[in-house]
């Protein structure tokens, strides 16, 4: 497959776009990382050119507005108006694509975890963007793949993750508080990227969900990860906030958060 295996990614210096990128390869496919230098997310000219010139086999769109960079209205033109485009595009080449989305489609007022069934409520901010561009991309292109992840936790400091959270704040001297009604949605980012990765080469249209935590709550996770990690966290049980976050999918997609912490395996879960 000349081109077939080539697959263009935005987002590819983020943090599940590096990691995406490093499964991708993995693979035997060819991650091409988008250039705004050359195509800008709001010049859509110069995409169209970007994607004609590179031929990609499938389209991955992984990017955030989650840093500055001097667009106007750069949130909704990054997280709704150009994957929108690009599902468009990648419809019309016929080619598989691939949008991320949130668990924070959804508002923190669930005591059950969510199913691709359950309708998401959220109205405000990156969640309410997140899900404008799912039905954005529906519409667009009716065979999208469509991937609602949660909380990623990375394996080295850097990134926007769960573990370089914790240690930021611990390097502050903080107190971890850690709920103990909190059953977050969460992965690992290897996890992650591996199932984002399956579904482009599946072309496995529609809605799902990838989540690693089969019921573990939050102050759990973080005292199995701080135990790996030569237990230097001080970590404090709360519960102060009470929310079954998970995302539900059947068959699971991403790996058990347990594969990577194996002291959570012998704990009860929820």
């Amino acid at each position: 497959m000349t081109h077939q295996s080539r697959v263009i990614v935005t987002g590819g210096n983020g943090t599940v776009g590096r990691v995406a990128c490093e499964a991708l390869r993995e693979r035997g496919f060819v991650p091409i990382g988008w250039d705004r230098r050359f195509a800008p997310p709001d010049d859509e000219e110069a995409g169209n050119a970007f994607i004609e010139r590179e031929r990609p086999g499938a389209i991955m769109a992984l990017a955030v507005a989650s840093q500055q960079t001097g667009i106007e209205n750069e949130g909704p033109i990054v997280n709704v108006e150009w994957p929108t485009r690009l599902a468009r595009i990648a419809r019309e080449r016929g080619i598989p694509f691939l949008f991320t989305s949130t668990v924070m489609v959804y508002t923190n007022n669930a005591t059950r975890p969510f199913t691709t069934d359950n309708e998401p409520d959220e109205t405000e901010g990156y969640g309410a963007e997140k899900l404008r561009a799912e039905r954005a991309i529906r519409e667009a292109n009716p065979g999208a793949i469509i991937a609602r992840i949660g909380w990623q936790i990375g394996l080295e400091r850097g990134g926007n993750h769960m573990v370089e959270h914790i240690e930021s704040r611990h390097e502050e001297g903080e107190t971890i508080d850690a709920s103990t009604e909190w059953l977050p949605a969460c992965s690992f980012l290897p996890d992650t990227a591996e199932a984002l990765v399956g579904l482009v080469e599946r072309n496995a249209s529609g809605l799902h969900h990838v989540d690693g935590n089969e019921g573990w709550n939050f102050f759990q996770i973080v005292t199995a990860l701080n135990d790996s990690r030569g237990g230097r966290w001080n970590v404090n049980a709360t519960d102060d906030f009470v929310y079954d976050q998970r995302l539900i999918n059947e068959p699971r997609l991403a790996a058990s958060i347990a594969t990577r912490l194996p002291s959570l395996a012998t704990l009860p879960i929820s």
